[in-house]
């Protein structure tokens, strides 16, 4: 995690691991979430005004991922890490992107380098950028870049008019 703080905001990049690689790892992702969220808070009191970006390696919603049903027992989709990300966003936080784009399918952030994920549009959305409710009305845009290739991720963006 990297935090930029400024006069009346603060950024910060973060990537939250996987819990993919068995039940220990899904664990601590667990534990490490619950961490976070409260780390986000206890900063809110210093800076109302939050934009937190990376890499959350969660699905909030089904909308987010190509096949919902069959990766519903996957680590990225499980139903506590949704739940986790629910109750998140419900104490003052927005995902900026669904925000502006509610209903917009068919747009992630990661493909998986197996069975042409990317050239087939099978990805998952779990990189984000969460302002808090303060910046909502300076929040110009947020977008999703596929056409950008360096890795299994593309670049998501946000635009605020400070």
């Amino acid at each position: 995690m990297l935090r930029a703080d400024y006069n009346d905001f603060s950024v910060i990049s973060v990537y939250l691991p996987s819990g993919s690689s068995g039940d220990e790892r899904q664990a601590f992702k667990m534990k490490l979430l619950a961490f976070f969220q409260d780390y986000i808070f206890d900063l809110r009191q210093r800076f109302p005004k939050l934009v937190i970006c990376g890499d959350y390696n969660i699905c909030h919603q089904a909308i987010d991922i190509h096949d919902p049903v069959r990766n519903a027992t996957m680590s990225g989709f499980l139903p506590e890490e949704r739940e986790w990300f629910t109750q998140y966003l419900s104490r003052g936080l927005v995902d900026s992107f669904r925000s502006l784009h509610p209903n917009e399918k068919q747009q992630y952030s990661w493909w998986s380098y197996r069975m042409n994920a990317r050239v087939n549009n099978k990805g998952w959305r779990i990189d984000y950028n969460i302002i808090t409710e303060p910046l909502l009305p300076v929040l110009k845009s947020a977008a999703i870049m596929p056409q950008v290739h360096h890795s299994d991720h593309c670049p998501v963006v946000v635009e605020l008019a400070l």
